[in-house]
């Protein structure tokens, strides 16, 4: 409410206070002393300066004046006084009323700019919460527009941000910016625009955001007209912003350095991982390749096959890491998608086998599969590529002649599948570690991509997988399978 329609109000009240007042003691008037007349009138005025104000106020008395004249002091209905005791009255009436209209007015003030001190109060802590705040600068940034427009209720506020050589809109309350007004605010790039604090020709009100004498940023606000009391609470609120705005800027170049440094940690360690693993395989090729190129005059066919056997086996090897490698890049972009299908449980066995053997030493695998094991609802290449590194990582810990075991059960309703080696085992400190990408865990040496990507595949299907002991010695790999949902005509 402005103050001219408060001030009318107020001057309404009052008007309508006196004449209920003056109509309630008419009729008692014999039994009234003038005094107390006066008194009952006060009442009017402290309503009109409750609600209008100074100005209110002064109505009121008037209003009063005259009532109280009229029908309190004789001769009646006439604003003319027959002794001074009566003239004493009027003129005690008018001051009193004067002096009460002045404190009600100044406790109206008071209390006004009371709440209006709570109100900054209140939004400074705002606006220092975003300080110790976790915001995103987006989020953060409408957080300053927002409580800037509420304080000071422009036609609207733009915080804009530099960007490049140009400053951009970043965050906008109040009413919509038009494309004229955004482009005074944005001109184009290389264009000069000051970063002045103060009210430009178009009367845009701009101010500069600085933390520690450095700009972050540009406030601008349309359509307000600060005093001088406003004007430097709007520069405390300018200075909490900026603060705000260096530490989310500085949160966010932390997080890029971290990120830096992560991807440098991640490269060094696959480049680690990925020369190591590709050193055996090449190692034995080049040495293949280059008996078979020198004098192989000595060398029966039967060696011949054999090294040519080892060159494809260890090409196969190579295929196989370069497929994890894109596998992980599948994961990590998450770029994963299943292509699930129902799938008997010995077809998953049979193709991981047959992979696994084509890539490594021959190894013996014992699997023992019960007959009635339900089918499984999985994408069948994924869950191949699971239990073929599974194998692979156990028979790249087996000892020599000793069989890797694949068993499978149902258990609540999935169906489990165990692969066991009679190898070094995990440590159970390490058994959660060994799932991580390029760890290389204490005790069993198990490392690489394997079992990472087994680990993701497994749970891209809503399923688990861990590591715990064989019996006798040894590590025993675990991962579920959902069981296929079949019809009941396909059941039975």
């Amino acid at each position: 409410m402005t103050s001219v329609r408060r001030s009318l109000a107020g001057a309404l009240v009052a008007l309508a206070g006196v004449a209920v007042l003056t109509a309630a003691m008419l009729p008692l008037r014999p039994h009234l002393s003038v005094a107390t007349a006066g008194l009952v009138l006060v009442v009017p005025v402290v309503l009109g300066v409750a609600i209008g104000g100074l100005v209110a106020g002064g109505v009121a008395v008037v209003l009063g004046f005259v009532a109280y004249d009229l029908f309190f002091i004789p001769p009646y209905n006439s604003l003319s006084v027959d002794n001074g005791q009566n003239w004493t009255a009027l003129v005690v009436y008018v001051a009193v009323m004067l002096v009460v209209a002045r404190v009600v007015a100044t406790l109206q003030q008071a209390r006004a700019q009371a709440r209006r001190r709570e109100e900054e109060t209140r939004r400074l802590y705002l606006l220092s919460d975003l300080l110790i705040g976790d915001q995103l600068l987006p989020d953060l940034l409408e957080r300053i527009a927002s409580t800037i427009e509420q304080a000071f209720r422009p036609r609207w506020v733009a915080v804009l941000l530099p960007e490049g050589d140009a400053l951009v809109v970043a965050a906008v309350a109040g009413t919509p910016l038009s494309s004229e007004e955004r482009r005074r605010l944005s001109p184009p790039p290389g264009q000069l625009q000051s970063l002045r604090t103060g009210r430009s020709d178009d009367q845009i009100i701009r101010i500069a955001l600085s933390a520690r004498d450095r700009p972050v940023g540009l406030l601008a606000l349309s359509g307000a007209s600060p005093d001088a009391h406003e004007w430097e609470l709007l520069r405390t609120y300018t200075n909490q912003a900026a603060l705000a705005l260096e530490r989310s800027q500085l949160r966010r170049q932390a997080m890029r350095t971290e990120l830096l440094e992560e991807v440098d940690r991640w490269r060094d360690a696959m480049m680690g991982a990925v020369s190591h693993d590709l050193r055996t395989p090449l190692a034995s090729i080049k040495a293949a390749v280059s008996t078979l190129r020198g004098d192989g005059s000595g060398l029966d066919q039967a060696d011949r096959a054999e090294l040519l056997e080892m060159i494809e086996r260890q090409a196969d090897n190579l295929d196989r890491l370069v497929a994890n490698l894109l596998d992980m890049t599948r994961i990590q972009s998450g770029a994963l998608e299943l292509r699930r299908e129902v799938v008997p449980v010995a077809d998953v066995v049979e193709d991981a086998v047959h992979a696994m053997a084509n890539e490594v030493a021959p190894v013996h695998v014992a699997a023992e599969l019960p007959g009635d094991l339900p089918p499984v609802d999985v994408d069948q290449v994924l869950m191949v590529q699971v239990l073929a590194n599974l194998l692979e990582n156990a028979a790249r810990y087996s000892p020599e002649g000793q069989p890797i075991e694949v068993g499978a059960s149902t258990r609540n309703g999935l169906v489990e599948v165990v692969v066991r080696d009679h190898g070094p085992g995990v440590l159970p400190a390490d058994r959660e570690r060994v799932f991580h990408m390029f760890n290389q865990v204490s005790g069993s040496g198990r490392a690489g991509l394997g079992l990472t990507i087994a680990k993701a595949f497994v749970e891209a299907h809503g399923q688990t997988i861990h590591v715990g002991d064989t019996p006798g010695g040894g590590a025993e790999f675990t991962f579920t399978m959902p069981r296929a949902v079949l019809p009941p005509d396909a059941v039975a």
